[in-house]
């Protein structure tokens, strides 16, 4: 299988959360030896230039968490062999020329929804054209979250894995959990115990749809911690959720992409992260909270943290970056694209708190939430924003938009940066430092980053299958110019 058993470099547990996770991460390797990618590569192109031999990378300024330094990095057969400088180049190796430019590890992102079903709608993102995104962008590993088939978890993992045929890069999965019986108990072993998911999310969320009750929160949480897997949640108050979308749209008659906001205030995610926090605590296994939106449930992070809860936080570029006035645009088509679960706040309240939570390591990692449906998909909601399928991009623009928004202000350092755009990941997950360094014996994933280039973000110039983008009109200084994937 695709599996890698890996032994966990940094330990994910205080004293209050004592539950040991799998060395196992199920990833695909998926790529042959070293590939280059430019940001050239559209539907239907190959994303690899490909080929064997050796790749030099000449004089680039080399960041990892702990460390910054000019040197030379010699690739071959899919690792990194050798870090020094000066390296001689033979008539065989490939040259990068990264001199002033940075050169990171491959980015990690460790949520996206790739040819998701949702809503009645599937995600306009297959693996491939998610794929070129996200190496356009620097990234070249994802995780990615595998919902139940006909109720199986073993049948949904099988069915992303055929949806995994057209990667062009390494990944994992999460596993989802809509419902609890003994079944989804011996499937949630099996797959940790023989194809390496680690982590299983429940939704506190979408009523009638994902959403379990608090007695299967707590049953799972339980479970994960016997199997030694990492609990996730979605938090948000699902049945308040229900009542405010009917209240909304029945009584006050709000029906466009606003109404989206307005029935899902940022009271009811922090109702939701408090009392899976609680419950977690109670279970005393870890808990990673998923696309942290608000200033309020980044501030229960933060409660729970300096209790001594091993709580992981994970916001997302969008939420980071991005204002929920757009959901109040009179184009529908961008007001649209802008809907995702929890929403977007306001920036200079939440998103602004919460790029200091993560300067400040009380949340730990970014991740995209990249879940995207184009504006045709996205209409089906035109009349009733209950029916509007949820979800916005980010797998390419995650890398620019955070060097743009928290290293070019001088909010983190480039070290910081590699900490939560990839090594963090790497950690949480088990694949460090397979993934996440730059190390000799390392596998050669890598982007090489000019910070001088300058431009703005594009649906006309991106590399995913959407036809909008939640970041168009965004000006960044630092531009990924090559990606090296395994």
């Amino acid at each position: 299988d695709h599996s890698s058993s890996l032994t966990p470099i940094s330990p994910l547990f205080s004293p209050m959360a004592v539950a040991r996770l799998l060395s196992l991460v199920c990833v695909a390797a998926v790529l042959c030896p070293p590939s280059v990618v430019s940001q050239t590569c559209k539907e239907g192109d190959k994303c690899s230039e490909g080929g064997g031999g050796k790749l030099l990378i000449k004089g680039g300024i080399v960041v990892n968490e702990d460390v910054e330094m000019i040197s030379d990095i010699l690739i071959d057969n899919g690792h990194i062999q050798l870090i020094a400088t000066e390296i001689a180049a033979d008539s065989e190796t490939r040259v990068v020329d990264a001199r002033g430019k940075y050169v990171m590890p491959g980015g990690i992102d460790p949520h996206t929804h790739l040819e998701m079903p949702f809503m009645g709608e599937v995600a306009c993102d297959t693996f491939a054209t998610g794929h070129q995104a996200a190496l356009a962008g620097g990234t070249t590993m994802h995780i990615d979250f595998a919902l139940p088939v006909d109720g199986s978890l073993v049948k949904g993992w099988e069915e992303w894995r055929k949806k995994a045929a057209k990667a062009n890069m390494d990944y994992g999965f999460h596993m989802a959990v809509t419902a609890w019986n003994d079944k989804v108990a011996e499937e949630m072993e099996y797959l940790a115990k023989n194809k390496g998911v680690n982590s299983y999310k429940f939704f506190m969320a979408y009523k009638g749809a994902l959403m379990v009750t608090d007695e299967q929160l707590v049953e799972g949480f339980r479970h994960c911690k016997k199997i030694g897997a990492l609990a996730q949640v979605h938090a948000e108050n699902g049945d308040a959720v229900a009542a405010g979308q009917k209240y909304i749209a029945e009584e006050l008659q709000i029906l466009g992409p606003e109404g989206h906001a307005l029935s899902r205030p940022a009271i009811l995610e922090v109702e939701a992260t408090e009392r899976a926090i609680n419950l977690a605590a109670w279970v005393n296994t870890p808990l990673y909270v998923v696309h942290v939106m608000s200033k309020g449930a980044m501030e229960a992070v933060a409660r729970a943290r300096q209790a001594g809860y091993r709580i992981i936080g994970e916001p997302t570029a969008a939420g980071l970056t991005l204002d929920e006035s757009k959901m109040w645009d009179p184009d529908f088509k961008t007001a649209a694209a802008h809907v995702m679960s929890p929403p977007i706040r306001k920036h200079d309240v939440d998103g602004i708190a919460l790029q200091n939570a993560l300067k400040n390591r009380v949340l730990s990692l970014v991740a995209t939430d990249h879940a995207v449906f184009n504006s045709t998909q996205k209409a089906k909601g035109k009349h009733d924003f209950r029916v509007l399928p949820n979800g916005v991009n980010g797998l390419e623009e995650r890398i620019p938009v955070l060097w743009t928004t928290m290293v070019n202000t001088g909010k983190i350092t480039p070290m910081d940066f590699v900490r939560i755009t990839s090594t963090e990941a790497a950690r949480i997950f088990n694949v460090y430092p397979q993934k996440g360094v730059i190390r000799e014996g390392s596998d050669a994933d890598l982007y090489v980053l000019d910070p001088t280039v300058e431009y703005t973000i594009s649906p006309q110039t991106h590399h995913s299958a959407l036809d909008t983008n939640v970041f168009e009109g965004i000006k960044c200084r630092g531009k990924v110019g090559t990606t090296i994937s395994r």
